[in-house]
């Protein structure tokens, strides 16, 4: 119960990675707001951790939305009175094309949802942590923000730019009681990565531990990085990919 008497929020906790997450922390005694764009899947998932002895509740959001961001931070201080922990997870893998094809509403659509999703949801957590008393924050990233995945120029940008903000927003704060990293999955076994099987299925053949992840893996890294056992780790990123980036 590492997490006892803490609280925290998880976006894009509706399913894959963010779920794995959120039912994580809950098991280790956080109390989690679980934001997504999917109630039902919201709404499934804190029945979950309910049923398993955990508390959560639950708050639809677009990350894309500074002012969504904003009233999701202010919901988890409301609900719970405080805020410890963060991870900003929510993100979407967009449409597959050559860079000068791709339109510019997705470039927008997946630059918003990934990256300006992550800036906005550090620019309400950390002083909402700091009011708290401190904490850690979380942010995931991809093993594609350390190498580019063709015909995903958003993607790939969007991800290269979580690292940057999770850098800078570290040493930013560097002096304060809050730390700040980056998890970068590999292929992980998720209904994002399913939706993309060939892609999917052409990365995890190269998979030195010859198999996708899981994302219960993802979780346990993150849920190790915002723990007092990290104390002396920030401004960094760790890969969870099975060996492909060695």
């Amino acid at each position: 119960m590492r997490f006892e008497g803490k609280s925290g929020l998880v976006t894009g906790a509706g399913k894959g990675i963010g779920k794995a997450i959120a039912m994580r922390l809950a098991a280790d005694g956080a109390k989690v707001l679980c934001a997504d764009v999917d109630q039902q899947a919201l709404d499934d998932v804190v029945s979950e951790i309910e049923a398993a002895g955990g508390a959560a509740s639950t708050m639809c959001v677009d990350v894309s939305d500074a002012a969504q961001v904003d009233a999701m931070v202010s919901k988890a201080i409301e609900s719970f009175g405080n805020l410890h922990l963060a991870v900003n997870n929510a993100g979407i893998g967009g449409a597959g094309k050559p860079l000068a094809e791709q339109e510019l509403e997705e470039w927008e659509r997946v630059i918003g949802i990934n990256l300006s999703g992550v800036f906005y949801g550090l620019k309400y957590e950390i002083p909402a942590i700091l009011a708290s008393g401190g904490g850690a924050i979380v942010n995931i990233a991809s093993m594609f923000a350390r190498h580019a995945l063709r015909g995903r120029a958003h993607y790939t940008a969007s991800k290269y730019g979580v690292i940057g903000l999770t850098r800078t927003a570290a040493m930013d704060y560097a002096g304060e009681p809050i730390r700040i990293n980056t998890v970068c999955p590999g292929v992980i076994d998720t209904p994002l990565a399913r939706s993309d099987a060939d892609t999917t299925g052409a990365v995890a053949d190269m998979v030195p531990l010859g198999r996708m992840g899981e994302a219960s893996e993802i979780a346990n890294m993150v849920a190790f990085l915002l723990s007092d056992e990290a104390s002396y780790i920030t401004a960094s990123e760790f890969d969870v990919d099975g060996g492909i980036l060695h």
